[in-house]
């Protein structure tokens, strides 16, 4: 199959989808679309920066982290003028 015979058949099948199969279908070939550009980015990253990044994954799969509004209002009360 060339390209463009690709193209028709993936059209004509994801035109097939319907509801929730359609939503699901758009989801998966986004993720794959942008699964690549993640990795091109992840691999630009200095070797320090990922480890840090892989540090915090493995500080939240440990229920470790914080919500983004106690974040945030950690930095309004270290940074605003009261």
């Amino acid at each position: 199959m060339n390209a463009s015979e690709i193209k028709i058949d993936l059209f004509r099948k994801l035109d097939s989808l319907k509801g929730k199969r359609l939503e699901e279908a758009y989801g998966m070939l986004l993720n794959f679309i942008n699964s690549k550009n993640e990795i091109d980015e992840w691999q630009d990253l200095s070797k320090e920066q990922q480890e840090e990044i892989l540090l915090g994954v493995e500080q939240l799969d440990k229920g470790e982290g914080r919500s983004h509004k106690d974040v945030m209002a950690d930095l309004r009360k270290r940074y605003t003028d009261d």
